[in-house]
């Protein structure tokens, strides 16, 4: 794809505003009609480009209805384990939960910073970089994120549990729709539950949210002026739907469509299903890198997302380090926004090729990444969580957890880790 040249609006409008003061600073006149002018304009020009009329043949082969997109998947296996083992399964729940939670635990005081920036941090506080453990310290530490955790409770010696974020929280949330709703929740049940526990969203997630307080029907509200559409925040949502359907990509990926639906379109929504389905083959292959070829075979072979994903699995092998894997999504997808599902995706993918089955070179060399750093490791590190098991995380990644989740969810402020291995059991077996 090749985006339009943007011109920077962010300056403009900013310059614009600060003229306007100071011109009313000097005493001129005739501001508030060119202020109003400028502002018609703007509206006027993004009415037209709403109105602007989509490629046919690209709406074809990107479809956003389920029975659609499964005609345009390449073979797969659909179902992998028929039989469901307890103990196999809880060992890499267990380890696939806690590659989640340390992979956002690690990222997220980096979120979104130039690696430089990163890298910089970690010379400051003598850390290691790639990162080989949490960070030391992390500017401002007093910092609430999501009203609740510290900055500094997501470093190395202050974690008192797993800290608080929206790539935890809808993982949570996934398996409360799974116990109110029963495996065939449908969409408007997942609107139910957004309604019912999120008390704020980012986003996609944040506009679909505030239409359905508005009364949009669910399987409206991601539609309804959602630029943020193909964005990854359905992607960081993949977790519990390959829980909850191990070794039965198929299953997760319809799951995953579902909760996705609400927020997301096209490749939004093959983001969660691709990883999904990954997520779910993770607990029944021994190699994370076939997990991911796995998910592919469960969204439309010709969209965007299934492509990149293609190229950068096909280019792998000259991909060794994080430097790397950065630079070549940059020229690849130049004018792509940081947190669009594609970019960030195919770095997840090169965090797995890189590391395979070392979770310590997994978490390290995605977070050193950059972009939606957080988001990455977290999938990463789940994927490859649920192929090692617990046994092989070095237990210096979840030591401080202490069997705790907080959680920004309403009335569920905290889970046990323990506990969310049984009640995802519990569940898993009803589907499995």
């Amino acid at each position: 794809m090749k985006y339009p040249r943007i011109p920077d609006f962010d300056r403009l409008t900013r310059e614009l505003s600060l003229y306007a003061n100071l011109k009313a600073e000097y005493g001129s006149k005739g501001i508030h009609p060119i202020l109003s002018k400028a502002e018609r304009q703007l509206k006027s020009a993004l009415k037209e480009l709403k109105k602007l009329p989509l490629d046919r043949e690209l709406a074809l082969r990107e479809p956003n209805g389920l029975s659609k997109i499964r005609e345009q998947r390449k073979k797969g296996p659909r179902r992998i384990w028929t039989e469901f083992d307890t103990n196999v399964y809880q060992e890499k729940l267990e380890g696939a939960l806690l590659g989640r939670f340390a992979g956002c635990t690690l990222g997220a005081p980096v979120e979104f910073w130039p690696i430089k920036k990163i890298k910089a941090l970690a010379e400051e506080n003598g850390d290691d970089f790639p990162p080989t453990d949490y960070w030391s310290y992390v500017p401002e530490p007093a910092e609430i994120r999501y009203q609740m955790s510290r900055r500094d409770e997501y470093t190395r010696k202050k974690i008192n549990g797993v800290p608080v974020d929206d790539d935890i929280a809808y993982t949570l949330l996934g398996l409360l729709i799974a116990e109110d709703y029963g495996p065939d929740f449908t969409i408007e049940d997942v609107g139910k539950a957004w309604v019912n526990y999120l008390p704020y969203a980012c986003t996609a997630e944040e506009i679909a949210l505030a239409n359905l307080q508005k009364g949009v029907p669910a399987s409206k509200a991601g539609s309804k002026k959602n630029p943020y559409c193909e964005w990854i925040g359905a992607d960081i949502r993949s977790d519990p739907w390959g829980y909850l359907a191990p070794g039965w990509p198929e299953r997760a990926a319809e799951m995953a469509y579902r909760d996705a639906y609400i927020s997301h379109r096209r490749q939004g929504i093959y983001g969660e299903m691709f990883f999904s389905a990954a997520i779910a083959a993770a607990f029944a292959v021994d190699d994370p890198v076939e997990a991911l070829k796995i998910g592919l075979t469960e969204i439309p072979r010709n969209s965007a997302l299934a492509k990149a994903v293609r190229w950068a699995l096909c280019i792998s092998p000259v991909i060794k380090n994080y430097k790397q894997a950065r630079d070549a999504a940059d020229a690849k997808f130049k004018g792509m926004h940081r947190v669009h599902t594609i970019n960030n995706a195919c770095l997840t993918v090169w965090g797995i090729t890189i590391g395979g089955r070392d979770f310590s070179k997994v978490i390290g060399e995605t977070v050193a990444m950059g972009l939606d750093n957080d988001c990455t490791a977290a999938t990463a590190c789940s994927i490859v969580g649920a192929v090692v098991g617990k046994k092989n995380i070095p237990e210096k990644w979840y030591r401080r957890f202490d069997n705790k989740v907080h959680s920004y969810l309403i009335g569920k402020k905290r889970f046990s880790i323990s506990g969310l291995v049984k009640r995802f059991t519990q569940q898993a077996s009803r589907i499995v």
